[in-house]
């Protein structure tokens, strides 16, 4: 494998898709070998960018066969870390957050929402998919015990930058975000920030467009 900062983003980006294929491909389809040309034909990626992603971390398949569905399944989901389950926790019991924890697809990519917390009093206490909402102030105390290192926020933007200090202060290395603001945390802790508006002002953006191209 080559040096893990030498690969490109896109590259990584890149490499759950692989994943949910080949998975798929096994699951569903009864699919035992594939080529780089098919399996790129699926996800719109050229074959040649599929081998030169995968170089990266090594050798996989073999010329003029291909890769095997499984393996290069197993080997793909090590590289990610899928191969075993990550518990998280998950801060703002409101109805995205509600939306996450029932979420059941997760657990496919070795992901567990653990863990929910909240500081409203009416939501704590409450059920989500079984798991009991958690007060906040507990949130310190099960991280530690329970060694978990991965946070989810999902609360309005004005308490976010608070619960990250409160994660990062627990313990938590990686914070997925779905607040609609930056967070500022220590260069060891990684953000994943999903913007939901930002995503649907592209597509207006895409519409508005090509509703002026028609005029």
């Amino acid at each position: 494998m080559k040096d893990r900062d030498k690969i490109p983003r896109a590259t990584i980006e890149r490499l759950p898709l692989y994943y949910r294929c080949l998975d798929k491909m096994g699951t569903f389809e009864d699919v035992d070998v594939v080529s780089s040309k098919d399996l790129g034909g699926k996800l719109d990626i050229p074959s040649t960018q599929v081998r030169k992603d995968l170089s990266y971390y090594g050798e996989f398949g073999r010329r003029g066969v291909g890769y095997n569905v499984s393996d290069l399944k197993r080997s793909v989901g090590k590289i990610l870390g899928v191969d075993r389950t990550w518990q998280s926790i998950l801060v703002g019991a409101g109805n995205l957050g509600r939306a996450l924890v029932n979420y059941g697809s997760f657990s496919m990519m070795g992901l567990e929402i653990s863990y929910v917390f909240d500081n409203d009093l009416d939501k704590i206490g409450n059920l989500i998919n079984d798991k009991e909402v958690e007060s906040i102030q507990e949130l310190k105390d099960i991280v530690q015990k329970e060694e978990i290192k991965l946070g989810i926020i999902s609360v309005p933007s004005d308490a976010a930058q608070e619960v990250a200090e409160l994660m990062v202060g627990a313990g938590i290395k990686a914070i997925w975000n779905f607040a609609p603001t930056r967070l500022y945390v220590p260069d060891d802790v990684s953000v994943k920030n999903e913007d939901l508006a930002v995503g649907i002002v592209s597509l207006i953006y895409h519409l508005s467009w090509q509703e002026e191209m028609e005029v």
